[in-house]
């Protein structure tokens, strides 16, 4: 199985002024995060990568694209790999959010939300692990592969592949422009690395001369 690479977007001015973008249309990066886009790219530019997944929405193709242009290679698109369906909530300030009854839910109960007019974490992460398998099973086991998502998206991945209870999933980190590595096999998962930023301290990967 492959070495996956799991890389959240970087900042656009959603994120900056505090609001849930969800799944609304041409939400762009910002100049912040066109450059976490760039260093993502330089700190993976020697890094083998095979294949590069990407999430449709336009903030995440945006921060694949460099790495693509880098490493020469087309930017996958899967609909599995989309955002949260989060709603009502769409545009809606955090700090407003975190005034509803319903966060503590959110928080603490995961595995019973429901987004109003949106999705569950449950429905989710069955939809996110669904597009993973079919990318997992597409690659070779000593292929790496890089894969541009969202901040819940990530971690609720990286929780079902460690065997983390859903209600467990929001106590793992993910910022804007990070990397999280997962090594994962027939035998299970490991967690290689979390919420990473460039520079980041692989193994060589250059041929050496003889």
């Amino acid at each position: 199985m492959p070495r996956i690479l799991l890389i959240r977007h970087g900042e656009n001015d959603y994120v900056k002024t505090g609001k849930f973008a969800g799944r609304i249309p041409g939400v762009h990066l910002n100049e912040r995060g066109q450059l976490e886009a760039g260093e993502i790219a330089n700190g993976l530019k020697d890094v083998p990568i095979s294949a590069i997944y990407s999430s449709p929405l336009e903030r995440a193709i945006e921060t694949a694209k460099p790495l693509a242009k880098v490493k020469r290679l087309k930017v996958r698109i899967s609909d599995g790999l989309l955002e949260t369906d989060i709603g009502e909530w769409k545009g809606m300030e955090v700090k407003k959010a975190r005034n509803l009854p319903l966060w503590k839910v959110v928080q603490n109960s995961p595995s019973r939300f429901r987004f109003p007019g949106g999705e569950s974490f449950q429905e989710e992460q069955t939809r996110l692990v669904t597009a993973m398998e079919k990318i997992i099973d597409s690659h070779k086991s000593d292929e790496w592969v890089a894969i541009f998502s969202h901040a819940d998206p990530i971690k609720l991945i990286i929780a079902f592949y460690l065997g983390m209870p859903l209600d467990h999933f929001q106590s793992l980190a993910c910022g804007p422009g990070s990397l999280s590595i997962l090594n994962v096999d027939k035998n299970g998962a490991a967690l290689i690395g979390l919420n990473l930023k460039p520079p980041y301290h692989f193994p060589s990967h250059k041929k050496k001369k003889i």
